[in-house]
């Protein structure tokens, strides 16, 4: 298998900024008639703190808004949602100006988000869509049908399938491959569902790959709350029901489902350095180590302090009586209306390219990887 890759597949084009549609809360009503904001108290909402992921962004967003002179009430509601319904509502009680919320479950929010509409609270989704609200007033996150493209494409140059600029290289196959997907509650699980499936589709039709299990639709391949243990339950399973087929991929959504997935593997008779080619996303420590020492294949970076800074630039211009930046108000729509986002791009990494682009970005440093 051809396990090399370059940085040269990326996230494709760049999108034209645009500026705000109107008709969302903020600008003017956020800082009142005449006031001020400056040292408001902002909410940040965070799914969880079993991820190292969410927990960065937690720290990210609290530490640049923090950094402009604001307040911060961050809280994580570890996968509970009454518990975050319940943190928002005390955030709205304890008189913040704005919220950034990055949704457990996108479905739930709507009557606690109706309370901040009617004090005038602009509310910013974080990486997870809100749906089903009209309240929702911006959306802050990565091209995620792209990070599901790009997936599936290091799925296929790990097969050997595409070479490392992204060509065919005529390799027919077969190769079995199995299918996971994100949480369903999670709006971000069907966009990478979405974009790896409009990839792998061709070569799924045309015999190349092989699903043993044919479970090829998302309903079967989704991990709720997208538990680790879940994704390597589901793996030791499909290894039974793929009737002992040899596993030569697996697209994997999310690097805690990977690790999950890797162990199912190793504990079903794949030697460490025989493993299929295992996908991710988030470029997770645990998950870079395990690219290290050949395991993982690859991963999505998501820089987040990136998006971190957009949901603070976001804020800080609704503070202001400003209306956000914004490069796409056609995509996002949450069943009520199609709200207003901010796209920023991710990167395929894998072992040959990890340095360049974790360790002299700063993400991350050497010793932290070892």
């Amino acid at each position: 298998m051809n396990k090399r890759f370059t940085t040269g597949i990326a996230a494709g084009a760049l999108i034209l900024s645009l500026t705000a549609c109107g008709g969302s809360r903020g600008g003017g009503d956020a800082a009142g008639e005449g006031g001020s904001n400056e040292g408001a108290k902002i909410g940040v909402a965070m799914p969880t703190q079993q991820s190292e992921r969410w927990i960065a962004d937690g720290e990210n967003v609290k530490s640049q808004l923090e950094e402009l002179g604001y307040e911060v009430d961050l809280q994580y509601a570890n996968d509970d949602i009454p518990t975050q319904v319940s943190q928002i509502e005390n955030m709205i009680n304890g008189g913040v100006k704005a919220l950034v919320v990055a949704s457990i479950d996108g479905t739930t929010l709507t009557s606690v988000l109706d309370t901040a509409e009617s004090q005038d609270i602009p509310v910013i989704a974080y990486d997870r869509l809100i749906n089903g609200s009209e309240t929702v007033d911006y959306y802050t996150t990565f091209d995620n049908f792209e990070v599901g493209v790009q997936q599936a494409t290091s799925l296929l140059i790990g097969l050997g399938v595409l070479d490392e600029e992204g060509n065919e290289t005529g390799e027919e196959g077969p190769f079995n491959v199995e299918l996971f997907a994100g949480s369903p509650d999670d709006n971000n699980a069907t966009f990478f569902w979405d974009g790896a499936m409009e990839t792998l589709q061709p070569y799924l039709d045309s015999g190349v790959l092989n699903v043993p299990s044919g479970q090829t639709e998302f309903e079967q391949a989704a991990i709720l709350r997208w538990l680790p243990d879940t994704a390597q339950d589901r793996m030791e399973d499909l290894l039974t029901v793929g009737g002992g087929a040899r596993i030569d991929g697996v697209l994997s959504p999310y690097d805690g489902l990977s690790i999950g997935i890797i162990s199912a593997l190793t504990s079903g008779g794949y030697s460490p350095d025989d493993l299929p080619v295992v996908t991710g996303q988030d470029a997770e420590v645990g998950s870079v180590k395990s690219m290290i020492a050949g395991e993982q294949y690859s991963t999505i970076f998501k820089d987040v302090r990136e998006l971190g800074g957009q949901a603070v630039t976001m804020v800080d211009a609704l503070m202001k009586g400003e209306e956000p930046e914004v490069n796409d108000t056609e995509t996002y729509d949450n069943g009520e209306k199609i709200v207003p986002s901010y796209l920023l791009e991710s990167e395929i990494v894998t072992v040959d390219n990890y340095e360049e682009v974790l360790v002299d970005s700063g993400y991350y440093t050497a010793d932290e990887l070892k």
